[in-house]
């Protein structure tokens, strides 16, 4: 089956923007019948690039939860931004790397739908439910009620070729010239959405599908 158009998500597990964006995909990608890939995009991969970019963990902790209370109100779901819990837990803010892995993994797999799923389970935990999702324990565990295999989810996780595709994650996104994330792609036309309520994201795809059909009825016309 053709879908109707393909939009690359770039994305990474702890941000609370694309937190938003993901539940609005899914109600868009049925409307639309479009085929949602997913690629990862982490902002840092380390305690050192979360320290060069943030600070000390306090200052990392407090700057972040402020863009989440901003995410907050732009919410279809604020309750489940959890900045309170955050601001308590015992661990440090995360980095995205292991949650990249495990999405990854999951890809790897059940393709594009295990990606997804990975990934609106692991947000669920870092922005809910205020779980570590840089410990691999954690990551396993949330693999495993997904029902993965515990040892064969760890061992893909460690797999260099799961970096690997990380990586070629991020050659694509220079090829696009994607910074920052969400970033949403047409792959039909390098429309890149502009992010915002679904009402808006619902425009822009409608628009898009109707220049994408009215293009392929002119080239099967001439041909």
């Amino acid at each position: 089956m053709t879908r109707s158009l393909t939009v690359e998500f770039y994305h990474d597990v702890v941000c609370a923007w694309c937190f938003n964006i993901s539940s609005r995909l899914r109600r868009l990608a049925t409307e639309f019948d479009l085929d949602i890939q997913h690629r990862t995009f982490v902002l840092q991969d380390s305690p050192e690039e979360m320290r060069k970019s943030w600070g000390t963990p306090e200052q990392a902790r407090e700057t972040i939860l402020g863009h989440w209370e901003v995410c907050r109100k732009a919410s279809d779901h604020p309750e489940r931004i959890n900045i309170k819990g955050m601001r308590q837990a015992r661990f440090n803010y995360p980095h995205g790397k292991v949650a990249a892995l495990a999405c990854k993994a999951a890809e790897a797999v059940s393709g594009q739908t295990g990606h997804w799923d990975m990934f609106d389970r692991l947000q669920r935990a870092h922005i809910t439910e205020v779980r570590n999702i840089a410990d691999r324990d954690v990551v396993t565990d949330l693999a495993a009620s997904l029902g993965h295999d515990r040892v064969a989810f760890r061992a893909l996780l460690s797999d260099p070729e799961t970096a690997r595709r990380i990586e070629a994650d991020r050659q694509h996104a220079r090829r696009f010239q994607v910074r920052s994330v969400p970033t949403l792609i047409v792959r039909e036309t390098g429309t890149r959405l502009v992010n915002g309520p679904i009402e808006d994201l619902r425009a822009q795809i409608s628009f898009t599908a109707s220049l994408t059909g009215q293009r392929k009825r002119a080239v099967s016309c001439v041909s």
